[in-house]
């Protein structure tokens, strides 16, 4: 396995409290993805440039409407005020990522529990972890529409990584099957905690520590005036420097993960992230935020066209990584 390892000293550099250090100002791309089949090879020659540099950029006209995205965000609030009693009957089992979670997730980066609670939907393993219908009408229904146009979405970003890299545009979008019960990409809820009431010792933690994502790429979407995300190249971890990037309607983040680096023999860059505390006279509310993890089915073997590494399942690398960052029960 492939893994980008920093010390905690590169990670959270000059962390104060409210996890402020140092921040500086760095360009995060924006690319359009408007007339996207007719602009294939100029998007992707966009995308490849952000993604061997910075390995985060936001992308718009993208084909997911605004008013689909809001849904999303009222559909998985209505999740995350249910009782915790209720919530509790669906728990993410030890070593998959599939049901809810609270304050398990624990980064290497920090050694303590991230300040938030999460939903995981990964289609094949969610026997016995949805709502019912009774606790929850149509969330199940609601989600996977939401997840599946994530999906598409993924798979277009991914078809431009494909050709770049030298392999059939579609090559993404087969190892990332749906119709396959090895499937494992994942649609993440997560629930930062309010620190409206929060005691100033409170604001020394992180609602996420410093990581890099295990995937092929990420979809995130914001909430515009909830931000906190911010972003550090792994080439520049030893500066302690992070950037800002502020959720803005129409936009959708999207990042590298490490197990697109591996696969294109560490030619594109998965990019180090952090959700800080806020900072005084910012929004003190609760927090959401849904990513979608394009992650490559259990049994696609992941070897790059350059030959730098020994070929691993999808499946062996992401279960090396899940394990590492929850805590053991």
């Amino acid at each position: 396995m492939t893994m980008q390892t920093y010390s905690l000293a590169e990670l959270n550099k000059e962390t104060t409290i409210g996890g402020v250090g140092k921040t500086v100002e760095r360009e995060v791309p924006v690319i359009d993805l408007a007339d996207f089949d007719n602009r294939k090879g100029e998007i992707a020659d966009q995308l490849w440039e952000a993604s061997i540099d910075i390995g985060f950029f936001q992308v718009y006209n993208h084909g997911i409407a605004q008013a689909d995205i809001d849904a999303a965000f009222d559909t998985a609030w209505s999740f995350f005020e249910l009782p915790a009693e209720v919530k509790s009957q669906y728990p993410m089992p030890k070593g998959t990522n599939a049901g809810w979670e609270f304050k398990a997730q624990v980064r290497p980066s920090t050694g303590t529990p991230d300040n938030k609670e999460s939903y995981q939907i990964t289609r094949p393993m969610m026997d016995g972890l949805w709502p019912s219908e009774a606790e929850l009408p149509d969330f199940k229904e609601k989600m996977l529409r939401f997840e599946r146009q994530n999906w598409e979405l993924g798979m277009r970003i991914l078809s431009c990584f494909a050709i770049k890299m030298g392999f059939a545009k579609d090559f993404f979008t087969k190892a990332h099957d749906q119709a396959s019960d090895q499937y494992q990409s994942t649609q993440r809820l997560i629930h930062y905690m309010s620190m409206e009431n929060a005691k100033p010792e409170d604001f020394e933690f992180w609602r996420a520590g410093a990581h890099s994502d295990f995937d092929c790429l990420t979809i995130l979407h914001q909430k515009e005036g909830e931000g906190g995300l911010q972003v550090c190249p792994g080439k520049d971890a030893a500066s302690g420097e992070w950037t800002d990037v502020p959720p803005q309607n129409g936009y959708i983040t999207c990042n590298i993960g490490d197990m697109l680096m591996r696969w294109s023999d560490d030619q594109l860059q998965s990019t180090l992230h952090r959700v800080r505390m806020p900072r005084p006279g910012e929004y003190l509310g609760r927090r959401l935020s849904l990513p979608f993890f394009c992650q490559a089915n259990r049994d696609a073997v992941m070897q790059g066209p350059l030959g730098k590494y020994e070929p691993i399942t999808a499946g062996d690398y992401l279960t090396q990584r899940i394990n590492a960052n929850f805590a053991r029960k």
